[in-house]
């Protein structure tokens, strides 16, 4: 994964891209940061765990320049996102996702919302990189009430 980002770093800078380029450069520093953080390099799971918060950032973002009425900043930012996009792993669909949930509830069967942070354990590494945790987080609460 880390070398497929520096590879793309390079073919950015050679295409002249400037877009792509900006983003994969803050991926790295990103990357770069968790890794003096962590005294040592990092692993495909933990690039996409950086990759997925930079994509959380920016939708986070565009929420923000939405109340703004800022087109011209919703339409760089869905960019980037696009961009960051295709460093993740194939997302599950809706149905998939309700699989894998429907799984985890007939192991561990929740009596009450007091056992969300249960349910949330078993389906995290399940889907993690794969589909939006704020989704399956609501879908989670919608099941248990």
């Amino acid at each position: 994964m880390r070398n497929q980002i520096l590879e793309d770093l390079k073919s950015a800078m050679k295409a002249q891209d400037k877009v792509k380029l900006a983003v994969i450069r803050m991926v790295k520093s990103a990357m770069q940061m968790e890794e003096l953080n962590k005294k040592r390099e990092l692993s495909d799971d933990e690039v996409i765990d950086v990759i997925s918060k930079q994509i959380k950032t920016r939708k986070d973002s565009i929420k923000e320049f939405e109340k703004g009425c800022r087109e011209d900043l919703i339409e760089a930012t869905s960019k980037e996102i696009e961009i960051l996009s295709t460093y993740l792993p194939k997302q599950l669909t809706d149905e998939e996702l309700m699989e894998i949930i429907e799984k985890v509830f007939d192991e561990i069967k929740p009596q009450s919302s007091k056992d969300m942070g249960k349910v949330m354990k078993e389906v995290s590494p399940l889907v993690k990189g794969k589909a939006d945790m704020g989704k399956v987080s609501s879908i989670i609460k919608s099941k248990l009430n």
